[in-house]
């Protein structure tokens, strides 16, 4: 290859998302669910590869998982001619099903062995129709093509299409896997991190790799050092500092000066009431309130969560939410 072909390959890979740059390439890199991986990999030695249903949370690695096959079956110069991706940015109607999908499916390769593989990534958006349609392709070209659909949610895939695949479930990663890779990706682009930054990364990741790397890449852009506090900053999350403030003006001032206090930290830090909701949950399991004041403290804000998804205003809901920890400060009173 040429120098400038090098460069410029060398500048594509600089200016890609870390999610794309650091994309597992072989079976191998991958870092999670091994006995999915083995199995699979059992699969492609022994020349069984069956048609396979992929389905859990974002960004736990269910495509890199289908394309790492995909490269090690075919390598680099078959992968175009004897795969077809399809993503949920495609149309995927009947229609689609009955053309590309059908024809790519029915031509044979002639001077290569094996089988076509067909990805179909995010199919729980393919409509109704199509999934009927596709059930008959399955069955009718399962000689020389494999099938691998790609999900969220199992439950929006029709039974008869699920029974003709070998199902596999992606949990979301836990912290143990996800940071020695975050590390490599740190050591690789020279991030300077601090420790109680990483385990916010994690925590708000939620056991999703791909959100974990663009948080770390997109607060690396944004400030020099990587630290909780910009973490936090970055995503727009409430930081845990603010959410001890709001969880002591509501339990120990009066009603007035709580609203004033959390409607000021609200507008001066850009909070939405629906992620202080979310953290001041978790506070409500770790706080030792009696049982009874955890339960009406638990529904009441089931209901405000509630209301607040059907858009009702963050402001009654507020109200709603300091009232219900007044109401719980005054039955511990009362239970004391």
């Amino acid at each position: 290859m040429s120098s400038s072909g090098k460069s410029q390959r060398d500048l594509q890979s600089k200016n890609l998302p870390w999610v794309e740059k650091y994309r597992p390439q072989t079976l191998n890199d991958l870092i999670s669910h091994q006995d999915i991986l083995s199995t699979i990999q059992k699969f492609i030695s022994e020349d069984r590869l069956p048609h396979l249903l992929f389905y859990g949370p974002p960004g736990t690695g269910k495509t890199s998982t289908i394309l790492a096959c995909a490269k090690q079956l075919y390598g680099e110069r078959e992968f175009n001619s004897m795969v077809l991706e399809l993503n949920a940015s495609d149309d995927r109607g009947i229609d689609i099903v009955r053309g590309p999908i059908l024809n790519f499916a029915s031509t044979r390769t002639i001077f290569k062995k094996g089988f076509k593989l067909v990805i179909l990534d995010e199919a729980d958006a393919m409509t109704q129709d199509a999934q009927n349609a596709l059930r008959r392709v399955i069955e009718k070209f399962t000689e020389n093509t494999r099938f691998c659909l790609i999900c969220n949610y199992l439950s929006k895939i029709i039974p008869a299409l699920q029974s003709r695949c070998t199902r596999f479930r992606f949990g979301p990663l836990t912290p143990e896997l996800m940071i020695p890779r975050l590390k490599y990706v740190i050591a690789e682009e020279r991030v300077d991190i601090t420790e109680d930054g990483m385990k916010a990364i994690v925590t708000l990741s939620s056991g999703d790799m791909r959100r974990a790397l663009n948080i770390l890449q997109s607060t690396y852009m944004a400030y020099e050092k990587v630290s909780e506090d910009t973490v936090y900053t970055c995503t727009g999350h409430p930081l845990r500092s603010d959410i001890s403030s709001i969880l002591d003006w509501m339990l120990n001032k009066d009603f007035t000066t709580a609203y004033k206090n959390i409607m000021q930290l609200k507008t001066l830090k850009g909070l939405a009431l629906h992620d202080i909701l979310m953290e001041v949950h978790t506070y409500v399991h770790r706080v030792d309130f009696p049982p009874s004041v955890r339960i009406h403290l638990l529904v009441k804000m089931a209901d405000i969560e509630h209301r607040l998804a059907s858009g009702t205003s963050e402001k009654i809901q507020l109200s709603s939410l300091i009232a219900a920890f007044q109401v719980a400060r005054d039955m511990v009173v009362a239970e004391a």
